[in-house]
């Protein structure tokens, strides 16, 4: 999987996952969007419905067979490694992870608020200090992350790096403008 930018960058070179991990924009201030986008079979979604999502194993496999698509310059074997360390029940006070509940037959809530600071953002935040820090170690590299906040944004982006090699967080808070909770 190789990546371009929406504006043109990178279209003679595409970027491997690795390279655009750690650059937020590309150079010409356009996102980052695969090349070609992965497709699922009929057999293959078959398979990831087959799966019961009351399983603890349910939302690692899941996340693994979705961005093992996505990230091709990981070995697999790391990349699964990466997301077990990430979704676990100590991290996600819960074992199923994003637990599900039936509402009713055909309709079913999601929970997505059980990491760490009780914000959604933390399903993607938590890994991405793991992959940022894995990526940081192979190219012997530091990465210092900028950030403001009047939200759970920053909060859950701080804890997702908390303790992370190479990475140093710098986030700003407006005086008085945040609940307590926050």
């Amino acid at each position: 999987m190789r990546y371009i930018s929406t504006r043109g960058a990178w279209a003679g070179n595409p970027q491997p996952f690795s390279a655009i991990l750690l650059e937020g924009l590309a150079p010409d201030r356009g996102l980052a969007v695969p090349q070609k986008y992965p497709r699922f079979s009929a057999k293959e979604l078959d398979t990831l419905r087959e799966r019961s999502y009351r399983s603890h194993r349910f939302y690692p496999d899941l996340a693994f067979a979705v961005l093992s698509r996505f990230i091709s310059d990981i070995p697999a074997a790391d990349l699964k490694s990466l997301i077990d360390r990430t979704y676990t029940k100590e991290i996600f006070f819960h074992e199923s992870i994003a637990p599900i509940t039936e509402l009713e037959p055909g309709i079913h809530l999601m929970h997505l608020s059980n990491g760490p600071t009780l914000a959604f953002k933390d399903i993607a935040l938590q890994l991405l200090g793991n992959l940022f820090e894995y990526t940081l170690e192979k190219e012997r590299g530091t990465l210092n992350i900028l950030g403001a906040t009047s939200g759970d944004t920053g909060s859950s982006a701080e804890c997702a790096m908390r303790g992370k090699r190479g990475i140093a967080v710098f986030m700003l808070s407006p005086h008085g403008r945040m609940s307590p909770f926050q």
